[in-house]
């Protein structure tokens, strides 16, 4: 329940960048030479995926008569999210042709039909195969062949694209990865300005993140991304340009990206968007202190001036360049979303000026502190800038900004990386929410929470059951053996510990059986009475509490009847020679231990989710117990600008969040802990793998 948008990607996702990496491994190129070709073949097979999709929905149009039957044109597919592929630039069909050496040439051939017959893609797709073995391109594309990548959707095969950008961020395969805005901090921004019609702006796009992001969002809305906005970009590296344009052609999208010297954002404006934007989104370099100051001075969308500019005129920091662009491109309804360095917001001279400037305005509207980690290839904590120019023209809304310092919200990806989970981003929006009067959103996001606590509690059945009927099977194996008189009996003690768990055991889960169906149909029948409303839920989720205890109570009871279980299997063997005896089916006996140990996790996963979310509307209820902004020390605090004057106009969350009292944790989640301890040790492991592979390298390149 809290995998990133579906469950098992990362998994997926990580099985074939596996798979991806050995094309580095086998080819003797470098991360910044093999990452564009491996993004087309995944382009071409989901391209390959889409077609067939389009032309099944077609077959189906045609059967029904809901079209005519008649020769079809670019149109039908492009109606369906599709491209008309020609035949011999459809994946399966390069897959499939007689090999005689020919594989790079065919694919070369295919990004350049894929071009012609998809003008937005011109000039964008690589075109290099020729360069790589056919036998090695040939095991790639089997690869990337499977029955799961053949039927993937668009969503999912999204999501293996996002993830590849992301890995090849980590490697650094282009401009220090740059390119990359990591999803959680992108849908953060869209949270927040919710990016559901008309013009949508990146001025740094990168690989597309935020279109694709934006699109996300408009989608889960039940909406149509096309018919409701119109994406324009900037991005001054060719080469990230077109991952931009492939990276919406994956997902369906198409926008007008402009690349090169003309995309430099500091001295050109190529789509003329000032005023015209109803949502600008970025994550534009930090701290560039390069830009031609007498290029830039007098530039219409530098409303509040310069900021410093050193002897050698230059701007000495371009980060309240972006500030005035992003303000600037904004029609008079505008919110922009963007990352910043941390340093921006408290920076002095004339940086505070223009500072002072844009917060006078009254359009800055929310600042979010994000702590380090977060990007792949940086780990620097950094913030996230929102303006709203409609808070302009409301009085009551204009002289506050909503501080809100998230570093403490976070979960570990990795050793090194860190993100929000989903329920992290909803509980960031909810906020937001009551920020802006929207307190129905709250409730119902507490009502969902509370509702996937019980259902996840009712899906506690099988697991449980299942896990008791393992136990038994495995006692009622072992029992035979271990009643055998013996003296002494070395096995005496753990076995009576083991039956007597596994009777408490089997009256606990009744009993928590009991507890949900008592809960389900309190819950049930609070919907049909006068509404959920806030006290509802507060009562609700008090009544969940007994549940989500008795969920933490069964989870140290399962795991302590499986690791007695094994410790009775494992003194019976190496204490007792269990194998030499007639009472022991040994073959039979390490099955029902498998079986355990299967159906355990499953148990105590099934288990964790109705605590999980009994824990997430804990979060938000306790913090914001009338479902109304309030402030929460170390979290969120609403400022008005006569504080934030005082505080020489910073507009750093933690100078006035304050710090959060230290909590003593109750329900210490001892399972969550030992998660993270894995995470660390899997990250110490892969790291210590891959120094061991270098160093054989070095030594094989010194002839040693």
């Amino acid at each position: 329940m809290i995998a990133d948008h579906l469950t098992g990607i990362e998994q997926f996702g990580a099985d074939l960048w596996k798979m991806a990496d050995d094309l580095r491994a086998n080819s003797g190129l470098a991360s910044n030479e093999y990452f564009m070709p491996i993004m087309g073949l995944l382009f071409l097979r989901q391209a390959t995926n889409r077609y067939y999709a389009a032309l099944e929905a077609i077959e189906a149009d045609k059967a029904t008569g809901k079209m005519p039957d008649r020769p079809l044109v670019d149109a039908d597919f492009r109606r369906r999210r599709a491209m008309m592929l020609p035949e011999a630039a459809r994946y399966d069909v390069i897959l499939d042709m007689p090999k005689g050496g020919q594989l790079g040439e065919a694919l070369t051939a295919a990004m350049e039909a894929v071009e012609e017959h998809f003008p937005p893609l011109a000039g964008q797709l690589p075109k290099d195969y020729e360069r790589f073995d056919d036998d090695l391109l040939e095991s790639m594309m089997r690869k990337f062949d499977t029955e799961a990548l053949r039927n993937a959707s668009g969503d999912v095969f999204g999501r293996i694209y996002e993830y590849f950008l992301a890995e090849f961020s980590k490697q650094g395969a282009h401009d220090n990865g740059e390119f990359f805005t990591p999803p959680s901090i992108v849908q953060t921004i869209v949270n927040v300005i919710e990016p559901d019609h008309g013009i949508v702006f990146d001025p740094a796009c990168g690989s597309g993140g935020m279109f694709v992001q934006s699109s996300h969002f408009i989608e889960e809305e039940g909406q149509d991304t096309m018919k409701r906005v119109t994406f324009y970009g900037h991005e001054k590296n060719e080469t990230t340009a077109k991952l931009a344009q492939t990276n919406l052609a994956v997902h369906g999208l198409q926008g007008t990206i402009r690349a090169g010297n003309e995309a430099i954002t500091y001295y050109k404006d190529p789509h003329e968007l000032v005023g015209k934007c109803d949502f600008v989104m970025a994550n534009p370099p930090f701290n560039v202190d390069e830009v031609d100051a007498d290029k830039v001075k007098g530039d219409a969308r530098l409303p509040f001036g310069l900021p410093s500019v050193n002897k050698g005129k230059k701007v000495s920091n371009a980060n309240y360049l972006w500030m005035s662009y992003f303000y600037s491109y904004l029609n008079d309804n505008g919110r922009a979303g963007v990352v910043m360095s941390s340093q921006a917001s408290s920076a002095g001279r004339d940086e505070a000026k223009v500072r002072q400037k844009l917060v006078e305005t009254g359009a800055v509207d929310v600042m979010i502190d994000i702590r380090g980690n977060f990007f792949y290839t940086r780990t620097v904590p950094c913030q996230l800038w929102f303006f709203d120019r409609a808070k302009e023209r409301d009085p009551e809304r204009a002289d506050h900004v909503l501080m809100l310092d998230a570093r403490n919200i976070y979960r570990k990806v990795s050793r090194a990386i860190f993100d929000f989970s989903p329920e992290q981003q909803k509980n960031i929006a909810a906020i937001i929410w009551l920020y802006r009067g929207q307190s129905d959103r709250y409730l119902d996001l507490v009502t969902s929470y509370l509702s996937e606590a019980i259902a996840h509690g009712q899906a506690t059945a099988e697991p449980l059951t299942g896990f008791n009927k393992a136990l038994a099977k495995l006692i009622d194996l072992m029992a035979p053996f271990a009643k055998e008189a013996r003296d002494p009996d070395p096995l005496a003690e753990t076995w009576a510990e083991l039956t007597a768990v596994q009777a408490t055991l089997n009256d606990d889960i009744a009993g928590f059986a009991a507890e949900v169906a008592v809960r389900a149909k309190a819950w049930t029948e609070s919907a049909n009475g006068e509404g959920r409303g806030n006290a509802t839920l507060h009562a609700a989720r008090e009544g969940l509490r007994g549940m989500a205890e008795r969920c933490r109570d069964l989870t140290k009871q399962i795991d302590l009847a499986a690791k007695l279980a094994g410790r009775a299997v494992d003194l019976a063997i190496k204490e007792l020679e269990a194998r030499d005896s007639d009472l022991w089916a040994n073959v039979e006996v390490n099955k029902a231990r498998k079986a355990l140990e299967s159906i355990r996790a499953d148990a105590v996963e099934a288990l964790r989710g109705a605590r999980y979310f009994v824990k997430q509307a804990d979060w938000l209820q306790e913090r914001f117990p009338d479902a109304a902004l309030a402030d929460v020390e170390g979290l969120v605090k609403l400022v008005d600008r006569t504080e934030i004057a005082e505080h020489d106009w910073s507009l750093t969350p933690g100078r006035y969040v304050g710090v959060a009292p230290e909590e003593v944790d109750e329900d210490f989640d001892f399972e969550e802990a030992l998660r993270s301890i894995h995470i660390d040790l899997k990250g110490l492991n892969e790291e210590a793998e891959d120094l061991a592979t270098r160093i054989a390298r070095n030594f094989e390149e010194l002839g040693i």
